[in-house]
């Protein structure tokens, strides 16, 4: 460890609470960064790719969704350990870019398209506690440390930490620490009911948090799984972009001029509600509408997945609706249409650039009624929406030849997740079969 690294304080719950927040938000943005770095990867000959090429990016391209998927799994991870606690989990987060102290001042995030600048991105914050390694040249620190924390302080506040592996030891020593004090039962009060278990989502990495022995298990699987444990980082998250890097470094010097990515840029489709300086905007009409889709079904996938994590009276066959829903979701919607999405331009005050998905946040996400019925009526309200929209942006004149494949097979797959949450509503809780479909 580096011993100039401050000591992380928690001195009481809500010093733990509002680690554990500020985690989910952290593990949460830098899937979103990994998701567009997968995104903007070129497809092969279509793209100007030789055969060599093409290969090594299709390996790049599974190794980063492979990685984005386990992001996934440690937001699963943190939000057991929130509810272990007895805090609801929240998918809210800020927008992109946060380049400087939002997060500790050396925790620096934005979307960058797959390439060197990415990479060197990536090793960053996926380093193991101690290496000393450089952020990518674009991002500079420009905020100043968070002072430190007395543990005697009442009211919680975000601490330094130089390391994502620096934070969850941070937190597995506070679990210790409170639960000698206060009493192990005294500190893990939520219900086992609430928890997301490997059974249910199919996933046996994921650890069901209910006393100290099982959220050290989930704490130290985030940390292997990101920087390696006791220093054996090969194959973690770590260890396979430093395998790609390499590889991306060996395949530049063989051909200077290779380009392994579309020049995708994060472009919103309207000023950003909480980021200050102005940010790309969408003016490529085609791009708006692939955009407005991919947002839609992104923040549809987040309030699916936080009634699983906040779920009252579900049965388990209710759960795994949802769960399905949010899988077909980001397999099925999200990923051809952010693929799509950065073929397309961003508009005339971006000549060059095409269009990049931002997981634009378009207001402080927060969770929906804790009662069943009205939760999935909203729910399944936002799937027709979604649905709806797909298949009036498929009936548009397009003149991108692949978009209306894209768009179709998108509207087909919104339209079976609308049905299938649809069908656990009440009847008197859904709309009048005369209304439009997807209307609101």
């Amino acid at each position: 460890m580096n011993i100039s690294e401050p000591k992380i304080v928690i001195g009481h719950r809500e010093h733990l609470w509002i680690l554990l927040s500020e985690a989910l938000q952290l593990e949460h943005m830098i899937m979103c960064q990994y998701l567009f770095a997968q995104f903007s990867l070129k497809d092969g000959a279509r793209d100007g790719l030789t055969a060599d090429q093409a290969d090594a990016v299709d390996r790049w391209r599974t190794m980063v969704r492979g990685i984005a998927i386990e992001e996934m799994l440690h937001m699963a991870l943190v939000a057991n350990l929130m509810s272990a606690i007895g805090a609801a989990p929240n998918f809210g987060r800020p927008n992109f870019p946060q380049r400087s102290g939002y997060f500790p001042a050396e925790v620096r995030l934005d979307l960058l398209p797959f390439g060197e600048q990415a990479l060197d991105h990536f090793l960053f914050l996926e380093r193991p506690e101690g290496m000393q390694r450089d952020d990518g040249s674009e991002f500079v620190e420009t905020a100043s440390p968070r002072d430190p924390v007395d543990p005697r302080e009442t009211l919680p506040r975000g601490q330094e930490y130089a390391t994502i592996g620096h934070l969850y030891r941070g937190i597995a020593d506070g679990l210790r620490n409170l639960s000698s004090r206060l009493g192990e039962r005294a500190v893990f009060v939520g219900s086992p009911h609430v928890q997301a278990t490997p059974e249910l989502f199919r996933w046996p990495q994921l650890v069901s948090v209910t006393d100290l022995e099982s959220a050290l298990v989930a704490v130290e699987k985030i940390i292997e799984q990101g920087e390696g444990a006791l220093g054996d980082w090969e194959t973690a998250h770590y260890g396979r972009f430093l395998s790609i890097r390499r590889e991306f470094d060996a395949m530049l010097r063989a051909d200077p001029t290779f380009e392994p990515a579309r020049p995708a840029l994060a472009a919103f489709l309207r000023q950003p509600f909480d980021i200050p300086t102005a940010q790309p905007l969408i003016t490529d009409a085609e791009a708006r509408r692939i955009a407005e889709l991919a947002g839609l079904t992104y923040e549809l996938i987040l309030g699916v997945l936080l009634r699983v994590f906040t779920h009252t009276d579900e049965s388990d066959a209710q759960l795994g609706t949802l769960l399905d829903a949010a899988l077909a979701l980001m397999a099925k919607v999200l990923q051809p249409l952010g693929t799509a999405l950065t073929t397309l331009p961003v508009g005339s005050s971006y000549p060059g650039r095409t269009t990049g998905f931002a997981f634009e946040m378009h207001y402080v996400l927060g969770n929906m009624t804790p009662h069943r019925e009205p939760a999935w009526a909203l729910l399944a309200e936002r799937g027709r929406m979604l649905a709806h929209r797909c298949s009036q942006v498929v009936a548009e004149q397009s003149h991108h030849a692949d978009l209306p494949a894209v768009t179709g097979e998108a509207a087909a797959h919104a339209h079976a997740i609308a049905d299938a949450l649809t069908a656990q509503v009440p009847a008197e809780l859904r709309p009048a079969p005369s209304a439009v479909r997807g209307a609101t």
